[in-house]
């Protein structure tokens, strides 16, 4: 199965790519048959989007053509957001908009919000609102909330917060189990069912 991890953050490093970077691992080293892919929006690497995406402009066809590729192959996808300002960053609502139901839809998301406070629960909220309309990415109905997110996943252990990092990891394996098992589900209902209709190309 391939998973395409993506880490939201304009932040060149940050804590977003922190985590992108532990759950790649934690796929490459503990689950099989899963091959991830890591993408990082550190220093808004995607321009704004424009209408000429829609007119097949060469620049945005030959700029996007890999992540195309990528998504379109992909399976399932982990969601990374920070909460800046008590919103998802501009450039992951941005990619939202890039890419369509041909990369991303009927596939599962699992959101995984990160504060360095007490937060993080309205970028969920936002995401789960506004971002899958059109693309019709499915988000699962579970989510991870990293709250004091300096103090957990720190390849250091003397940097952690004990208790609050092995919550939180444990909990994160088991909802990439069920992300897992909705990519398995979600494949099998693409197969089957006729889920491209271009009379119905944008969601209500």
């Amino acid at each position: 199965m391939k998973i395409s991890i993506i880490s939201g953050s304009h932040r060149n490093p940050s804590q977003s790519e922190k985590i992108g970077r532990y759950i790649e691992s934690l796929f490459q080293n503990e689950f099989t048959d899963v091959a991830p892919f890591l993408y990082l929006l550190a220093d808004n690497p995607l321009p704004l989007w424009d209408q000429s995406v829609w007119e097949s402009d060469e620049k945005w066809i030959k700029r996007l053509a890999p992540l195309k590729e990528r998504f379109s192959n992909s399976d399932a996808f982990v969601i990374i957001t920070p909460e800046w300002h008590g919103q998802v960053p501009a450039g992951l609502k941005n990619l939202f908009l890039l890419f369509n139901r041909f990369e991303l839809g009927h596939k599962p998301a699992f959101i995984i919000s990160v504060s360095s406070g007490n937060g993080g629960a309205y970028p969920v909220a936002e995401l789960r609102m506004s971002s899958y309309k059109n693309n019709r990415l499915c988000y699962i109905p579970e989510q991870l909330i990293i709250r004091d997110v300096e103090n957990v996943f720190n390849d250091n252990a003397e940097d952690n917060d004990e208790k609050s990092d092995i919550y939180y990891k444990e909990r994160l394996h088991w909802c990439l189990n069920i992300l897992l098992g909705y990519g398995k589900a979600l494949k099998t209902m693409r197969d089957e069912t006729e889920i491209h209709n271009d009379k119905f190309s944008n969601g209500m």
